[in-house]
């Protein structure tokens, strides 16, 4: 995979709104290292655009804008859609490496959000980028909590199962069950062995659903079979609204006719969990866009 090129991770949420109003959609993106190179490059950033105004809700993770200038040229992209965002301080344990998380919306409302100090006692400094939880509410959904991660892979056990701790203390604090958990977990193969899983709560726990499986492979290298990227969901709300299989690998390449040059896909689309009314579904998928250095 080339550093130089922006890697898209992505997951799909639609709402199926009751009286035939329109889905309402939370996406969450990758970017790999996202910033101020990137911004200045129209093709990388017609495709961002293409994806983010699909969505009401879009998590992005990896931005890396140092000089602050990036983003506001992707809110401002495309002026026929009008977004705002909330992003987290930026996170990570070296000064010369750090990223944000940043969410963009559109017809939501932030009602609070919660940067996790991550000082448990005991377990303090659990996490390189410490989760950056955001209370959403829409028309069509009420309020929802999404809680975004992006591991880091020589730590991912150790950072899954201190998110349970992170789920506990926003149920508590917030008094809800509408919770979701998504990002770039680095879920599986080299990164999660199968023998370390027993020690990670949030698989541990029966009460929450892993939307995409283990068997799943989020990639397309014909080298590599892995479910890096992962939804839980909490809350028996979400779980009686999906549907069953209705989480899939999604082809993004052949979906938006573009040709290799334009784009290789290094992880599959998960299709959208088609799920009841008022609440969430899923997609998950992971594009590399040519068009860098």
């Amino acid at each position: 995979m080339r550093t130089s090129c922006l890697l898209l991770l992505s997951f799909l949420l639609h709402v199926r709104v009751a009286d035939g109003a329109a889905d309402f959609r939370i996406c969450a993106f990758n970017l790999q290292h996202f910033g101020e190179s990137k911004s200045k490059k129209s093709d990388v950033m017609q495709t961002l655009v293409r994806i983010i105004t699909r969505c009401d809700v879009c998590l992005l993770q990896e931005v890396r804008d140092s000089k602050g200038g990036a983003l506001p040229e992707l809110l401002e992209f495309d002026p026929k859609h009008q977004y705002k965002s909330v992003s987290s301080e930026r996170l990570g344990r070296s000064d010369s490496y750090q990223e944000q998380y940043v969410f963009i919306y559109s017809t939501t409302t932030v009602m609070d959000e919660y940067q996790y100090p991550d000082d448990r006692p005991g377990d303090e400094d659990a996490f390189s980028r410490e989760p950056f939880v955001v209370r959403f509410k829409a028309p069509q959904t009420g309020e929802f909590v999404l809680i975004p991660q992006h591991t880091t892979p020589t730590n991912t056990t150790k950072e899954l199962d201190a998110l349970y701790d992170v789920l506990q203390q926003v149920r508590k604090m917030w008094k809800t069950d509408n919770v979701m958990l998504l990002g770039d977990f680095n879920a599986d193969c080299s990164y999660l062995p199968k023998k370390n899983r027993k020690n990670v709560r949030l698989i541990t726990d029966t009460s929450l659903s892993w939307l995409i499986p283990d068997t799943a492979d989020t990639t397309v290298r014909s080298t590599t079979s892995c479910a890096y990227d992962r939804i839980v969901v909490h809350g028996e709300t979400f779980d009686r609204a999906i549907v069953p299989s209705s989480a899939k690998a999604f082809n993004f390449q052949e979906e938006y006719g573009l040709t290799e040059k334009q784009v290789t896909v290094t992880h599959y689309s998960i299709k959208p969990v088609i799920i009841a009314t008022h609440l969430i579904i899923i997609a998950h998928y992971n594009v590399q866009l040519i068009g860098c250095n």
